[in-house]
């Protein structure tokens, strides 16, 4: 019996605490950083930008009839939870001819949410496939000059994403498939709160900075 109360004792005291450090050592590492996959993203010309935002960033084509249910499983799983955080926006980009539609989508978005930070960009083919390429990923725009995919760029044109994702072959996941609302809810909405994260600590880096001058 006084045997077993020792190991009890050393366990609490030894593995215990090991154990609480390493657990808090992954919580760290994963809150540490969100990869940078591209660098120099093209920006858009014309009205919005990309810089000195965090953006969400989808290019619906231009058959918004089958592509929009795309955006509302955005607008539920990603705009809801961010729309109110600091230089947060999401920008679609799609070809001219679908305006209409825009703004029937817009008045529908406005109805869950204050829909101000989505941004609707027509662009020209050119610039649209210049943009998506200069994301550099695996993946194409389809005939209709859309993707399945939304793409996290940062406040300094780059491209943010994984690179230790278990479900791709390379573990670097580039984009988010917006047709699945668990993708959206489990891995993009978890990347984006390590960018705020990010964000938010060095803020208050900074604040200790100016304290200490």
């Amino acid at each position: 019996m006084n045997k077993t109360k020792k190991i009890l004792v050393l366990f609490t005291l030894f593995i215990v605490p090991l154990l609480f450090y390493i657990f808090l050592s992954k919580g760290i590492y994963k809150y540490a950083n969100l990869p940078i996959l591209t660098e120099n993203v093209v920006d858009i010309s014309d009205g919005e930008t990309f810089k000195e935002h965090f953006t969400v960033v989808c290019f619906l084509g231009d058959d918004l009839s089958t592509t929009k249910g795309q955006l509302f499983n955005l607008n539920e799983t990603i705009y809801k939870r961010y729309n109110k955080s600091l230089y947060f926006q999401t920008i679609v980009v799609l070809p001219p001819g679908n305006e209409d539609e825009i703004e029937q989508i817009k008045k529908r978005l406005g109805t869950y949410a204050d829909a101000s930070k989505w941004k609707f960009v027509v662009s020209t083919k050119e610039e649209i496939v210049s943009i998506f390429n200069s994301l550099d990923t695996p993946y194409m725009l389809n005939d209709n000059f859309g993707s399945n995919y939304a793409f996290i760029i940062d406040r300094e044109l780059r491209l943010r994403g994984r690179k230790d994702d278990e479900d791709t072959t390379d573990g670097k996941l580039y984009g988010y498939d917006m047709n699945s609302v668990a993708i959206l809810k489990n891995k993009m909405r978890d990347d984006i709160g390590i960018i705020y994260y990010q964000l938010k600590k060095s803020k208050e880096k900074e604040k200790r900075r100016k304290r200490e001058i």
